[in-house]
């Protein structure tokens, strides 16, 4: 019995099915209307044969029947027997066949009826798996009111927005993408992308999202993201590109059931000829065989291990955590260590200068330092340049231009202002043999808890600049919640200084702090947990994060501040931004492995008990079918338990 997510329906599909389309209707499924069809010719031709009416008159509305419910999965298995496959779904058809040669055609169109009534029913949970994808679709307007820079304004797809478009989003309508409020003000129901239970205020500057719903007040915003990189597109192709993979123990099962079903085969003929040679009927001989066939066949094995986890990825993308594939999403739930970053993961990622401290003998006041630095980091990429760049033009300063820009993670960045070469990092890679007027601002700096930037010029020191980063509000919730899953608490892994970070670590209750790291200082760290036997998830954002993520067991980049490295990099995502997420997912992975356990038990316990029943007694068809079948949809449906918004609630109570 298979098992796919549909894919995604087609923007304009999407405009004519509107938000209220997002459950797959059932008769819109093709399984579900062959079954149909199967069950309604079957109880038709049913009370017929029942009462005793002639051949003629029953007979071809069972022939009907076995050819509604039968054909597709008779036709799939064919082709799959042509390229040396052995699919148990044609096995389930040439045993309803042969129940009918045998004259026994009510068990073998009941057979057909069942199992086709079991096919569309995964048909349904399996539609209703990405219904849950592409209800995200249905957030994003079809179109969207672009601001020509003639002036007027035009309607035009939203998916041909483009990065600086200015569009102007009315009260009541969707945002045609994300972007950043340039004028105006309302109040935007976000719930959809970040969770948010309030609408949030925006001003001009805020950042809105693709398929948030603007409440009151014209928003003008500009497109900073392409419409295929928003946020809510990330979430649906990353979902649909997990649901695509298959985990390490569907695997070894599909690699199983080959094996499984051709010894099937052979133990199918076995029970049918050692009956038939000690001297048993033909005909109780080949019934016994079928129901042998059909009970045996391992439908339920099959289905125990992705529903569970395609429900589980389809519930954390809905919650905006981007698990990446299906096995990604039964790794996670393996982990039994943590290491967070600090910049960007334990705190907000927005960090503020606090600090211009120029050097005496370096001939640069405050300002002059500060545009230094601005200028330097202009092109960076990392929280703390854009930090540097954010205090200028809060100033009001005009940058020089700079050039030769060059960025070392770890280090810092390089570039050549006004003929001097710049450089700015942390004061650890940056300090010279005589340096002690640096070192002591440093020192005074990193002792209030900020973190020190040092500015070279021209190679020697001129300033440090602090920088402080508040912790996010829910650190030490999640730091709590990790350490009750893992059973030890979290580390903290940060190229930034020893008392920054423990001052950080403090306040989110990590007790174990390895600080001024390089990221193949994290990777070695990583490296050295996973010789020990730890299975370690790393959370982080930055470019220098992105190698401790691949070398981890699992690694997550926290999505709105994270790099485009990281991003990349990382098996998740977490595109809100919030910390508490990380654990959620794990509990909620774990709860998918657990309902694979369970399945798999399941499936074992109805499969034995069938089998031995046919071998040891009597088993009538008709009971086989019902216990087959009936195990094939219970797997199934209890696996799509974790669709649930309940699920979610419940993995996020545990952690």
């Amino acid at each position: 019995m298979t098992s796919t997510l549909l894919p995604s329906a087609p923007p304009e599909a999407r405009a004519q099915r509107g938000t209220a389309g997002r459950r797959t209707r059932v008769l819109a499924l093709a399984e579900a209307r062959w079954a149909l069809a199967a069950l309604v010719l079957f109880l038709v031709a049913l009370p017929l044969d029942l009462l005793g009416t002639p051949a003629w008159a029953w007979g071809p509305l069972f022939a009907l029947a076995y050819a509604a419910g039968g054909w597709e999965p008779g036709w799939e298995g064919l082709r799959a027997l042509r390229e040396r496959t052995l699919d148990v779904d044609l096995l389930m058809v040439v045993a309803a066949l042969g129940a009918a040669a045998i004259g026994q055609v009510l068990d073998g169109a009941l057979l057909i009826v069942i199992f086709a009534t079991s096919g569309a029913l995964e048909a349904v949970a399996t539609a209703r798996t990405a219904d849950s994808v592409r209800g995200l679709l249905d957030l994003a307007p079809v179109t969207a009111t672009r601001l020509p820079a003639g002036g007027g304004e035009e309607s035009v797809p939203a998916a041909s927005l483009a990065v600086g478009d200015v569009i102007l989003v009315r009260p009541g309508e969707r945002v045609g993408a994300d972007g950043q409020v340039l004028d105006g003000a309302g109040d935007v129901d976000q719930a959809g992308i970040t969770g948010e239970p309030l609408p949030a205020a925006k001003r001009p500057g805020d950042e809105v999202f693709a398929g948030t719903v603007n409440g009151t007040g014209a928003l003008t915003v500009q497109v900073t993201r392409d419409p295929a990189d928003s946020v809510i597109a990330r979430i649906v192709r990353m979902v649909e590109e997990a649901s695509g993979t298959k985990a390490p123990t569907q695997l070894f099962i599909e690699k199983v059931e080959q094996r499984y079903s051709i010894g099937m085969v052979l133990a199918t003929l076995a029970v049918f000829a050692v009956p038939l040679a000690l001297g048993a009927a033909l005909q109780a001989s080949l019934l016994r065989a079928m129901t042998f066939m059909i009970v045996a066949s391992p439908c339920a094995v099959v289905l125990s291990t992705m529903p569970p986890l395609l429900s589980a990825i389809a519930n954390a993308g809905r919650h905006g955590v981007l698990v990446k594939s299906a096995v990604v999403m039964e790794r996670l739930g393996q982990i039994d260590a943590v290491a967070l970053d600090k910049t960007g993961t334990l705190t907000e990622g927005t960090p503020r200068v606090t600090d211009i401290r120029p050097l005496a003998g370096s001939g640069l006041d405050a300002t002059a330092l500060l545009t230094l630095a601005a200028a330097a980091e202009h092109a960076s990429e990392h929280p703390l340049g854009r930090a540097v760049l954010a205090a200028a033009r809060e100033r009001g300063l005009t940058l020089p231009p700079a050039d030769a820009f060059t960025s070392s993670p770890g280090h810092g960045v390089t570039a050549t202002v006004d003929g001097r070469v710049v450089r700015l990092g942390s004061p650890e890679r940056l300090f010279g043999a005589d340096d002690e007027q640096a070192r002591a601002v440093v020192r005074h700096v990193e002792d209030c808890g900020r973190t020190a930037v040092l500015l070279l010029c021209d190679g020697t020191p001129a300033g440090v600049l602090g920088v402080a980063d508040r912790s996010r509000h829910d650190a030490a919730a999640t730091v709590t919640a990790l350490t009750a899953l893992t059973g030890r608490p979290p580390v903290l892994l940060t190229g930034d200084n020893e008392r920054a970070a423990r001052h950080l670590a403090a306040e989110a209750g990590i007790t174990e702090v390895r600080a001024g790291l390089l990221p193949q200082d994290k990777v070695a760290a990583v490296r050295q947990w996973t010789e020990q036997g730890r299975r370690v998830l790393v959370v982080g954002d930055g470019v220098n994060d992105a190698p401790a993520l691949a070398a981890a067991h699992t690694g997550i980049a926290m999505g709105k501040t994270g790099s485009d490295l990281a991003l990349e990099t990382a098996d998740a995502v977490v595109v809100r931004d919030e910390l508490a997420a990380i654990p959620a997912a794990v509990g909620l992975s774990r709860a998918a492995r657990r309902l694979v356990v369970q399945n798999l038990v399941v499936a074992g316990l109805f499969i034995t008990a069938l089998v031995a029943w046919d071998l040891i007694g009597t088993l009538p068809l008709p009971l086989g079918v019902a216990g087959h079948e009936g195990s094939t949809v219970l797997v199934g449906l209890n696996g799509l338990r974790l669709l649930r918004d309940s699920a979610w609630k419940r993995a996020s109570g545990a952690g």
